[in-house]
């Protein structure tokens, strides 16, 4: 799996909206619909919701 970036402002907000701490989670994929999480120190994956 590829390593995750840190979420920019815009999406740090969205993650926030979403219950999540932002701090925590590293955006791995980005598609049109949905984005892929991975936390950074367990290494689980989640799907959410793209804005």
């Amino acid at each position: 799996m590829k390593n995750g970036k840190r979420p920019t402002v815009r999406e740090r907000n969205h993650i926030k909206s979403l219950r999540l701490n932002p701090i925590n989670w590293l955006i791995c994929k980005k598609v049109s619909d949905k984005w892929l999480l991975v936390h950074r120190e367990s290494g689980r994956t989640r799907t959410i919701p793209a804005p």
